[in-house]
């Protein structure tokens, strides 16, 4: 008799909007999941239809995702997900991984809408996870042990960059990536425009910039340098740069982007209140 191997593991999506598909993306493009084996479930078939087209499972059905599902993410609306929990609690078992995305429910609150001792970790995507380039922190409850955290973070490794932060981090993350991706566009349309008013056609600016943006991006990620050293690799002594960057010095750029981190993360502690 052939022997059997372990079980794949089934993955289920209890919401269905923009995050949820991003993730289920990059889980099934990475061959961490068969699409035969991930599980969505929303109040319509609209919200399914992007999940379908991935080759999913999908349902109307909250509880069938936890039965046939050993890791779960919630990833409906934060004033949503108290009913929802509410509805699927009888069926979670001490096997579930339970994850949720969404923004400002703790994990406190997420445990006490749970049976005791069940195994919750909080994330925080952003959007380039669409690309499999978000950048994603997590943080584990009370009983998620090392091993389901180990589990999550190489799952979600590929939908981009994954690390374990403890909770309080998640509203700075908030602040600096999943708001980040908003002042980084803003800075990208800026560079572009600066091109534009030098006489670039338009298109040829934004995609330079766009390009220039990920090429510094990836260039910081993988020769792990502090910024600054990058910065000071491309300012040759009176050259174009150190002119360049003056003029941002007097313009305030850099505290202007502190204080726009400082406020994103203010009004996620504030939500989070809420």
């Amino acid at each position: 008799m052939a022997a059997t191997g372990p079980a794949p593991l089934r993955v289920g999506f209890v919401g269905a909007g923009r995050m949820a598909e991003a993730i289920a993306q990059g889980l099934i493009r990475a061959g961490k999941v068969e699409a035969q084996h991930v599980l969505a479930s929303a109040p319509t078939d609209r919200g399914l239809c992007h999940f379908q087209a991935l080759g999913c499972q999908t349902t109307h059905s909250n509880r069938e995702v936890l039965q046939s599902c050993s890791v779960i993410i919630f990833a409906t609306k934060p004033h949503v997900l108290p009913a929802v929990l509410a509805e699927v609690a009888p069926v979670v078992t001490a096997k579930h991984i339970l994850v949720s995305v969404a923004a400002g429910v703790s994990l406190s609150v997420l445990e006490e809408l749970l049976p005791p001792n069940a195994q919750v970790l909080r994330v925080s995507p952003s959007l380039p996870c669409v690309v499999q380039e978000g950048a994603i922190v997590m943080a584990r409850g009370r009983h998620a042990g090392s091993n389901e955290t180990k589990l999550l973070q190489n799952l979600l490794d590929a939908c981009g960059q994954c690390e374990e932060v403890p909770e309080a981090y998640i509203d700075i993350h908030t602040g600096l990536s999943s708001s980040g991706v908003a002042f980084v566009c803003t800075f990208s349309e800026a560079l572009a425009e600066g091109a534009i008013k030098m006489g670039m056609p338009s298109g040829l600016a934004h995609r330079i910039a766009a390009q220039t943006l990920l090429g510094t991006g990836k260039m910081l990620l993988q020769e792990g340098k502090h910024p600054a050293q990058l910065r000071t690799d491309v300012c040759t002594p009176g050259g174009t740069t150190i002119y360049g960057l003056h003029a941002l010095e007097q313009g305030g750029l850099r505290a202007a982007t502190m204080s726009a981190v400082e406020a994103a993360t203010c009004r996620a502690k504030e939500l989070c209140r809420k």
